[in-house]
């Protein structure tokens, strides 16, 4: 079973090596950027000079691109090559109801197709350990539950089309909500006196103890902003999860107060750095 994948950026390009890595078939790929598509024919991939010699010659296509109508215009790129016998993965974060709507144009053509979007940030997609939530028919599940093991150690289905981003954004909405109470409170708490450090040891000893923090205090008292997960990544999820709330007549305050802090970030410029560097904004430097 052939394999062709589309989108080797951040987090794609770690995904597709262990794609490579572990598959006993060929895998084609292709990107933007050539030099991506290079790296990855050195580990083994088949590089292609388009995505519809992609589509031509996999079984299973999966796309890891970065917005909604990239997504739609991939697909509708892509769909007269596209015929049964094929599936489809997505595993982009986008709108639900635009990954419902190329689920339809897929599926017209006798072809199936999934909605995977991943959780975690680059260092779990060189290990293979994401956790991956998908949304398809559940006799498509365990066919392809395989091949996204390939990729993730987590792999649940959450429903029919369109539920993996339903839950994607929820859990990403919940991070960044965590994430700014992180930042209020130490903030708050270095304004008296507290360290760092000694906050997130605290911390650790009671109810208030979250994986954010745990995984992050060290880089954040270092004011490392390196990226693993941009700021802009995350801004666009929390603006998918401000139209699913007006989509669903239910106000969400905790995301919105969010979403300011993200939109502050992305006016000052600084929206390609990693999605901690919010606590600069939380503390007030600008």
């Amino acid at each position: 079973m052939k394999i062709g994948f589309i989108g080797l950026g951040i987090m794609g390009e770690s995904m597709c090596a262990n794609i490579v890595k572990k598959h006993n078939d060929k895998v084609f790929c292709n990107d933007l950027n050539r030099n991506q598509v290079v790296k990855l024919e050195a580990d083994g991939a088949i590089a292609c000079e388009n995505n519809i010699e992609v589509a031509k010659n996999a079984d299973i296509i999966i796309s890891m691109v970065p917005k909604s109508e990239h997504v739609r215009a991939l697909y509708t790129e892509l769909l007269p090559y596209i015929s049964a016998g094929k599936t489809c993965i997505d595993m982009s974060t986008i709108d639900p109801s635009v990954s419902r709507e190329v689920a339809d144009m897929v599926k017209a053509r006798g072809a199936q197709f999934a909605d995977a979007p991943v959780v975690k940030s680059k260092p779990a997609a060189i290990a293979g350990t994401l956790g991956i939530y998908v949304g398809c028919d559940e006799s498509l599940f365990p066919e392809i539950k395989p091949i996204l093991e390939y990729m993730g150690c987590n792999v649940i289905r959450m429903g029919e089309n369109g539920m993996g981003l339903v839950m994607k954004i929820c859990h990403n909405t919940l991070v960044a909500e965590i994430q700014n109470g992180v930042n209020e409170t130490i903030n708050l708490a270095k304004r008296y006196g507290v360290s760092i450090e000694d906050f997130a040891k605290a911390i650790s000893y009671g109810g208030g103890q979250n994986f954010y923090l745990d995984g992050q205090w060290k880089n954040l008292d270092a004011e490392n902003w390196q990226t693993a997960f941009s700021i802009e990544n995350m801004h666009k999820d929390l603006g998918i999860c401000e139209r699913m709330s007006q989509e669903s007549n239910f106000p969400m305050p905790g995301m919105e107060n969010a979403k300011h802090v993200y939109d502050k970030c992305m006016e000052e410029g600084i929206g390609k750095e990693d999605f901690r560097a919010t606590f600069k904004a939380v503390r007030g430097d600008f």
